[in-house]
């Protein structure tokens, strides 16, 4: 580990911490166009029939019309593993931009294979059903604390990645980690992909109850902060809070590769990693409906059909930002 590296270390938001409900934060039945009221739990073993979500986002009928074709998404994260049965023929070449022996494809963890899986998985082989299975990922491994623990690694792993992806075919860079500090280079980077017109979302983190310290990419002001919620549409009670969340999207119980063994998928309480890996998928979802938009009109969709209750238009939530997103409004109807 390089001298300064203290400062810049990366943590994966741990899933499952929870803090108090603060606040007033309930945004009940607003998933999608038509859906009202809670959804039961998932009783099947079948790890697709735990993606709550899907049904009530209407995705089966979003996807006779759009399914990311075209678009890619940049997964900016531990590696990705491309042989996994779901995302077979899903992943492209990317960059490993940690310094440690390995590459991209080498997921040290699987946490970066999850969030794949999440936005472009194809569910071949009962594997987890992406949100935009007909887009491509560009994988970008970086480092996490655990793993800057165990090797000597580029202290500059996260600029590096982050400006790969922006000069990459990607037009989505999905960054779902967080650190409590922000820097320069870092900064540089993220503002050097808005220039190169990417679309860049990153968790909002899961410490709500432990401080609720701001996250950084999702902090800055070229990058879509995404905070997680329940299937009941109210937000985690881990999910942080404040400036930097924009939006809004499902989060809790969300399955995940339990190790980087991949023999196996583990229950999870959830987290701010999944709503972001979602959110995503439905801007690529919307992006390869729309190809010709830039994204800032991908994202004032997002926002503009957003679920917010009984809340008015243009009002910011500091749990929820715009709202929950719902592509399908867009997809399905023709809004925002």
């Amino acid at each position: 580990m390089t001298a300064g590296m203290s400062q810049t270390r990366k943590c994966r938001m741990p899933v499952g911490l929870r803090g108090r409900l603060l606040g007033a934060m309930a945004v009940v039945a607003v998933w999608s166009t038509g859906f009202v009221g809670a959804i039961p739990s998932a009783v099947a073993a079948d790890v697709q029939t735990k993606q709550w979500y899907l049904s009530p986002m209407r995705a089966k009928e979003m996807w006779k019309v759009a399914t990311g074709e075209g678009i890619k998404v940049a997964v900016i994260d531990s590696g990705v593993n491309p042989s996994t049965p779901s995302l077979k023929g899903q992943v492209l070449k990317g960059l490993d931009a940690t310094g440690v022996e390995g590459d991209e494809h080498d997921d040290y963890d699987g946490h970066g294979t999850t969030m794949a899986e999440l936005i472009a998985g194809t569910g071949k082989g009962g594997g987890l059903q992406g949100l935009a299975p007909g887009a491509k990922i560009i994988p970008f491994r970086v480092t996490d604390t655990e793993f800057q623990n165990k090797h000597s690694v580029n202290a500059n792993d996260a600029e590096d990645a982050i400006r790969a992806a922006a000069d990459s075919d990607a037009r989505v860079i999905n960054v779902s980690m967080g650190s409590d500090f922000p820097g320069r280079g870092e900064r540089k980077a993220v503002e050097y992909a808005q220039s190169k017109g990417k679309l860049i979302f990153a968790a909002a983190g899961n410490n709500a109850g432990e401080g609720n310290k701001e996250q950084f990419p999702a902090s800055y002001p070229q990058v879509v902060g995404v905070a997680a919620t329940d299937r009941n549409g109210k937000v985690s009670t881990y999910s942080q809070h404040g400036g930097s969340v924009d939006i809004a999207a499902p989060g809790d119980g969300i399955p995940t590769w339990c190790n980087a063994k991949f023999q196996s998928y583990c229950d999870s309480s959830g987290g701010t990693s999944q709503a972001t890996a979602i959110t995503s998928a439905a801007a690529a979802l919307i992006w390869s409906a729309h190809p010709d938009w830039t994204a800032n009109q991908v994202l004032n969709v997002l926002f503009d059909t957003a679920g917010r209750g009984d809340w008015k238009k243009g009002t910011l939530s500091n749990y929820l930002g715009h709202g929950i997103i719902r592509p399908a409004v867009n997809i399905l109807k023709g809004k925002g």
